[in-house]
């Protein structure tokens, strides 16, 4: 890892739990180098990395603990780090939230996008569309599921059409009947709310969304996404796909063979990938992003021919899955089933089930704090007073390019009352960037176990950067072993 990039994770953990409106003591916990589980896989730099930086914060958090005034005695949250291996998944399968999709499918500029609308005189004026907290649509819908957003903005449209004379009027007098001089002023009257709303609805960009879904063929490609992550489709399934799917862009073929690679890393060795290379048509600056898809989860690091290190499961198909089906979830809408590993870790962590053994611990926490951890859903369903000292959320990561209103922890911004119900919080420290389903699951999870969770991460990461970074260098030239 990049010396300064360490040094400023350092520092922007510490700094989330010394400020004086936060003064947290975490219970700090990191993914255990995978040579630390099993004997004959060799240690890697990039291996040591969550090792290294959790002890380095709990290094300061000790001198902390014994220096400022009034720092916390005992634990009073939890903090996990983790880096981008435990999931190499998230950052480039298709997510299906509004939020995703748009960062995902149009040429944003950080939080900003522009396109054009319809005006009065039959032409197009270009509107500029800045999705941010503050507008509540948005904060509304940016989880939901695209089809979910859609047909919500357009219940919102018809709703609004319903109850404002002015939209009556407007839609009515499309039929060229002429205008009684009763509704000329009851549209005047109701002409800024309509001007007002129209204005925003209109902005949202479902609609364009739809559009490059249809365009691509993405419910296609999304759903061969999902079955190999899922055990459901293997190399036969992507093989026919690139055969009669020859329309499908390059970017798209490139994320299903980068997850292909990181499901079925032992088919690129040698030759063995040279008749997939050719049907997806794809470069060799392409493959260095495919290849390295291999090595990120720890393939090639051990001294057998097979790394242990991942994620099977039983029968051909489903052993080579990377993720179980969650049964208790129920999947309304197509495409939804997928969910980071995060979601797994988080709720594990929340019921101290997490494997010491893989996710070992700095610090022992005191029994007070493992029961209250461990009880904390039972507690504030009976009010019990708030545990965590923290009173201000910190903007923990930002996105590469620029800030978009959506720091890891702004997700619950006008929520913050509700936290003083919680019990301690988590802190999840991705190193290596964090991806937007991310976000969803901490979003979700915070209401789910009545914890607040908190994600930090180096950046925020769409596919289109994972994608730059990971053909950036060509796995010789980046220190492995």
């Amino acid at each position: 890892m990049n010396a300064s990039l360490y040094i400023y994770q350092l520092l922007v953990i510490n700094d989330n739990f010394v400020s004086d409106s936060v003064q947290e003591f975490p219970y700090v916990r990191y993914r255990a180098a995978k040579s630390s589980l099993d004997a004959s896989t060799v240690t890697t730099l990039h291996d040591l990395v969550p090792t290294k930086l959790a002890a380095a914060v709990w290094n300061c958090l000790s001198r902390y603990k014994a220096k400022i005034c009034d720092f916390p005695q005992r634990e009073t949250c939890e903090l996990l780090i983790v880096d981008r291996s435990i999931d190499q998944i998230a950052p480039i399968i298709h997510e299906w939230t509004y939020d995703a999709m748009c960062h995902d499918l149009l040429n944003m500029d950080g939080n900003k996008y522009t396109h054009e609308v319809p005006n009065k005189t039959g032409s197009t004026d270009k509107k500029e569309v800045l999705l941010e907290d503050h507008d509540p649509i948005w904060l509304e819908l940016r989880h939901a599921h695209i089809a979910d957003a859609s047909e919500r903005l357009h219940e919102k449209m018809t709703n609004f059409i319903s109850k404002n004379k002015a939209a009556q009027i407007h839609h009515g007098s499309r039929d060229g009947g002429e205008l009684s001089t009763r509704d000329l002023q009851k549209m005047v009257q109701a002409l800024p709310q309509y001007t007002e709303q129209i204005d925003k609805l209109s902005l949202h960009i479902a609609g364009k969304i739809n559009g490059i879904i249809r365009e691509q063929g993405l419910r296609e490609v999304g759903q061969l996404e999902q079955d190999l992550v899922f055990g459901d489709a293997g190399t036969k399934e992507l093989i026919n796909f690139l055969r009669t799917k020859q329309d499908i862009s390059r970017e798209n073929k490139l994320r299903l063979m980068m997850i292909y690679a990181s499901i079925y890393p032992e088919k690129f060795e040698g030759d063995k990938a040279s008749k997939l290379t050719q049907l997806a048509q794809l470069s060799s600056d392409d493959m260095i992003a495919v290849n390295n898809m291999r090595y990120l989860g720890g393939y090639g690091t051990k001294k057998t021919s097979r790394s242990g290190f991942t994620l099977k499961f039983d029968a051909y198909k489903k052993k080579h899955a990377v993720r179980k089906e969650r049964k208790s979830e129920e999947v309304t809408w197509q495409l939804s089933k997928f969910y980071p590993l995060i979601e797994e870790l988080i709720e594990k962590l929340s019921k101290g089930e997490l494997p010491k053994d893989e996710y070992p611990c700095m610090n022992d926490p005191s029994s007070s704090f493992r029961e209250t951890s461990q009880d904390v859903s039972a507690s504030t369903t009976h009010h019990a007073p708030a545990q965590s000292m923290r009173s201000r959320r910190a903007t923990w990561a930002r996105p590469r390019s620029s800030d978009d209103g959506y720091s890891s922890d702004s997700v619950l911004r006008h929520s913050s009352s509700d936290f003083k119900k919680m019990g301690q919080r988590i802190f999840i420290f991705i190193i290596g960037g964090a991806t937007r389903s991310e976000l969803r699951v901490v979003h979700k999870l915070t209401s789910k176990l009545k914890r607040e969770i908190i994600l930090g991460s180096s950046s925020i990461d769409d596919p289109s950067q994972f994608i730059t970074v990971s053909s950036v260098y060509p796995r010789s030239s980046i220190d492995w072993n």
